[in-house]
């Protein structure tokens, strides 16, 4: 991070007259010292990038960019701002929705989710450990070590470190799903005032997602690689394992038919689990029961998200298997019915502003064919406008 020097104002110093010539010598010397021949002993302060011009429906490809540290903001971050995990750099962005990328922070190797708590702190997870931010003054406050052992750290789908992360209703506790490559995964709470981790509880391989219980007494780690739900207690962290798997578990490991991210519902606290555009399973917590309904977006899911009135929003990434429909936005209302809006490129995962009326979806992906930017739904025409912001941006908040 780099730090600003404050300046000071010139001095007023009462002193004799001073000759002309002297003081033509004086000023021709000054005059000298203002240019830099090189070699100067100062850092440089690095400056944010001006972003380049979108190409709208052009999926990125190649070696992810890293980004440069922005420079300091000048004025404090506004709500309604967007942030966005930069999975293929070390950045979490900054995006206006109005004007696109304003500002990075440097988090760590490969950052996935973001949680933003009431005070306007971010929780980060990335491959070393989780971030927090000040998202008001755009730095970073400091790195959360993980407790379990992931090996090197690294990028890409499968990497090991913190993935999925949810805040306590309170605030006061961060839950976090670490992903152990070749093992099963670990769920690690830290204490954000502390900023250290306080306990840890198994959970199932590759905790895509991560959500509590509307009264903060449960935790839910969703494995990707297990098919299922880890149920952790808050208190205590006895864990109880749901199988989710509306296919079945065939194939395994090679499977494509696993779930990735879930909604808790307010009204009834049941988990919302998407698969495929076809099936939704409603999983009770507290019975361990899982009853599917029908979708009809039909094309491999990702993200997903409840809106205040109750819609679901889900992120269908597009065609996995042969006879998938492209990408689109499903918006699931709560009797059932639903409009699917076509997206034309992958994406990842959704959030929705705080008026309920555009969504938001990041273009990131955790596969090949993800794109540098974001989609801005509006959910009462359809209408969708692509808009450049970050490097394979995963996870999305509203400030």
């Amino acid at each position: 991070m780099t730090t600003r020097r404050r300046r000071t104002g010139p001095q007023s110093l009462a002193a004799a007259p001073v000759p002309a010539a002297l003081l033509a010598l004086v000023l021709a010397l000054l005059l000298a010292g203002c240019a830099d021949p090189g070699g100067s002993a100062a850092e440089p302060r690095p400056t944010a990038a001006a972003p380049a011009t979108p190409a709208p429906g052009t999926p990125s490809s190649g070696t992810p960019a890293r980004s440069a540290p922005a420079a300091a903001p000048a004025a404090p971050t506004s709500a309604g701002t967007l942030l966005v995990t930069d999975f293929g750099a070390d950045t979490v962005t900054f995006v206006d929705p109005a004007r696109g990328a304003i500002g990075s922070v440097r988090v760590g190797t490969a950052p996935y989710a973001v949680a933003v708590g009431a005070d306007g702190r971010a929780w980060v997870s990335t491959a070393e450990g989780v971030a927090e931010v000040d998202t008001r003054a755009r730095t970073l406050v400091r790195t959360v070590p993980l407790r379990t052992d992931t090996g090197p750290a690294g990028t890409g789908e499968y990497r090991g470190g913190a993935m999925g992360l949810a805040l306590s209703p309170d605030g006061t506790r961060l839950y976090v799903g670490v992903n152990v490559p070749g093992r099963s995964g670990v769920l690690e709470v830290v204490d954000t005032a502390k900023g250290e981790v306080t306990g840890a509880a198994p959970v199932g391989r590759r905790p895509f997602d991560v959500d509590v219980s509307p009264d903060g007494r449960q935790v839910y780690a969703t494995g990707h690689d297990s098919f299922d739900v880890t149920v952790v207690a808050a208190d205590g962290l006895a864990t109880r394992r749901i199988q989710v798997a509306p296919y079945g578990t065939e194939g395994g490991l090679g499977s494509w038919l696993k779930p990735h991210y879930a909604a808790v519902r307010p009204g009834d606290g049941k988990l919302l689990l998407p698969f495929e555009g076809e099936r939704l399973a409603v999983v009770d917590p507290a019975t361990g029961q899982v009853a599917i309904e029908p979708m009809t977006a039909d094309t491999h899911q990702h993200g997903a998200t409840l809106a205040p009135d109750g819609r679901l929003l889900v992120v269908g990434s597009g065609p996995i298997t042969g006879d998938d429909r492209g990408p689109s936005l499903t918006v699931r209302n709560p009797d059932g019915s639903e409009r699917v809006h076509p997206l034309g490129v992958p994406h990842e995962n959704v959030a929705i502003s705080a008026d309920g009326r555009t969504a938001y979806v990041t273009g990131g992906f955790t596969r090949d064919g993800y794109w540098d930017g974001i989609t801005l739904v509006d959910l009462d025409s359809g209408a969708t406008h692509r808009l450049e912001a970050g490097h394979r941006p995963l996870g999305v908040a509203v400030l």
